[in-house]
């Protein structure tokens, strides 16, 4: 049976919240905006308990979770939601990373078409960026600051603490994309300078096709975030369509069991990573990005002398990795989050993501080491 080791791309899901979920699929399955009978209330109800489950994973209040259908149209309505305020205000100026999610760099890019001015931030050498540069291209233009909380590629933690400490005297707004570390760096997402985080379920072990944009206020000011989309009116007028009550169950639920376990499940993932680097050791690895700034739940490494697609598929059967983004992987090209960090061509095709989970079952490394090893030029 073939070890999946790619939950970066998308997590197990955790057997309560799958058993929620067909409870709200087969017993309890009314609309939530129905408010005439007892069904519709029933999932009303449902709904509101997970908002309160999800916000309090960041410490923030139910009104200000939104759904979406995952953190790409959470990252499309915080970056273009703000256009239109941008205009009208003059400010048209976004800093950004180069090592982001294209779930974010495309949107940017969308803006830059309409006049923006977008500055991209390099990462150093270690795979994150120095908040002093971000500091640096503020400017009194400057409508929002996108960072990624932690990079889908090599798992390498964004400085979004310090960022924030450094926007504490500007109105600029700030988004993170936190797809990849919601639920696992908790204290980080608590820090009420970030005004907006993007998170989908299905990376802390939920369904797929459910996402929120938790929107913080500033006292009393409401986010001037202009919908995508019409019709219906749902989510504060943001995302429209009835809401899928079983989806949005189960992301609570899994957002509730991430409050609750997320020590024991970094603790369980950490040591699964020692025992993975000892076991790569006699390969004499790359490692790329700095991994005291990394989630305990991911490596990206490169062997000199083995091509990524070769190792993936000479491993084909045994476990399943990956050698870079899922999302775009159906149309493969160099990764440009390893570019960005300044890598040779031999090192970024060569590249291995291998990430894991505390459901992940233990591995024997060695017959690994040994198809690696044959590989080798």
């Amino acid at each position: 049976m073939t070890i999946y080791l790619d939950c970066n791309a998308t997590t197990p899901i955790e057997a309560q919240v799958q058993n929620s979920i067909i409870k709200y699929m087969t017993e309890e399955f009314g609309n939530a905006a129905s408010r005439t009978h007892e069904y519709g209330l029933t999932a009303k109800k449902a709904v509101q308990q997970a908002r309160d489950q999800i916000a309090k994973l960041v410490n923030a209040k139910r009104e200000e979770v939104i759904f979406t259908s995952g953190a790409t149209e959470s990252n499309n309505i915080a970056i273009l939601g703000l256009q239109k305020y941008g205009i009208q205000h003059n400010k048209r100026h976004i800093i950004s990373t180069t090592i982001e999610h294209k779930a974010v760099l495309e949107p940017l890019m969308e803006l830059e078409k309409q006049g923006f001015e977008i500055s991209l931030i390099h990462p150093n050498k270690d795979g994150y960026v120095e908040p002093q540069t971000i500091k640096n291209a503020l400017r009194k233009d400057t409508l929002l600051v996108s960072i990624m909380h932690a990079n889908n590629e090599t798992g390498i933690l964004q400085p979004i603490t310090k960022i924030a400490e450094q926007l504490q005297q500007h109105q600029t707004y700030f988004h993170v994309d936190a797809a990849q570390a919601y639920g696992k760096d908790i204290p980080t997402l608590r820090n009420q300078r970030i005004d907006m985080i993007s998170a989908s379920a299905h990376k802390i072990y939920g369904p797929k096709g459910i996402g929120t944009l938790i929107i913080r206020r500033r006292g009393y000011q409401k986010m001037p975030l202009t919908p995508l989309m019409y019709g219906g009116g749902q989510e504060r007028g943001l995302k429209p369509g009835t809401l899928p009550v079983p989806l949005i169950v189960g992301f609570g639920i899994a957002s509730q069991l991430a409050l609750q376990n997320h020590k024991q499940r970094n603790q369980t993932c950490k040591q699964f990573k020692q025992k993975l680097i000892t076991a790569l050791t006699p390969l004499n690895p790359t490692i790329h990005g700095n991994l005291q700034h990394s989630l305990p739940n991911c490596i990206n490494f490169s062997i000199k002398g083995i091509d990524s697609e070769a190792a993936i598929l000479t491993l084909k059967g045994i476990i399943a990795i990956s050698n870079g983004s899922a999302c775009t992987s159906s149309n493969y090209s160099s990764s440009h989050v390893l570019q960005a960090m300044q890598l040779s061509e031999q090192q970024i095709q060569g590249a291995l993501r291998i990430s894991w989970c505390h459901l992940t079952p233990s591995v024997n490394w060695q017959p690994i080491i040994q198809h690696l090893n044959q590989l080798i030029i």
